[in-house]
């Protein structure tokens, strides 16, 4: 099962900009493996925010973040990333990645429970 670890969270005020990283311990990154962040404030259900397959880049977004948040990732390093602008206060909370090794699953890249390895998450944290 594969190690995912995130980090860049932290505390900003609205407007701002974080970026945050996960790195996966043991995915080929050529193949069609998705990697996805998603959120969770405390209370509510854990929400899909992006998500990528990383042999050729699709992406896929949750509509209150498109046009904010970019997703990427690096072959290289085994790394992704979610690049937030603009943020605002209903983006806080905390972020997992996760990640399944046979694409996204086009429309339906959001249900976690496709995922199989997610990593501890990294706390965001945007006052107005």
């Amino acid at each position: 099962q594969a190690q995912l670890v995130e980090n860049g969270g932290g505390s900003v005020q609205a407007g701002g900009s974080l970026r945050l990283s996960c790195s996966n311990s043991e995915a080929n990154f050529d193949r069609n493996v998705c990697m996805a962040w998603f959120r969770q404030v405390s209370g509510k259900e854990r929400e899909g925010v992006a998500a990528i397959i990383t042999n050729d880049g699709s992406s896929y977004y949750t509509t209150s973040v498109k046009g904010r948040f970019t997703i990427s990732s690096d072959k290289a390093k085994n790394m992704a990333y979610l690049e937030m602008n603009n943020l605002k206060p209903e983006d806080s909370g905390m972020y997992y990645c996760a990640t399944r090794g046979a694409g996204c699953g086009g429309g339906t890249w959001y249900r976690q429970s496709w995922y199989g390895s997610w990593g501890q998450g990294t706390q965001v944290t945007v006052s107005s």
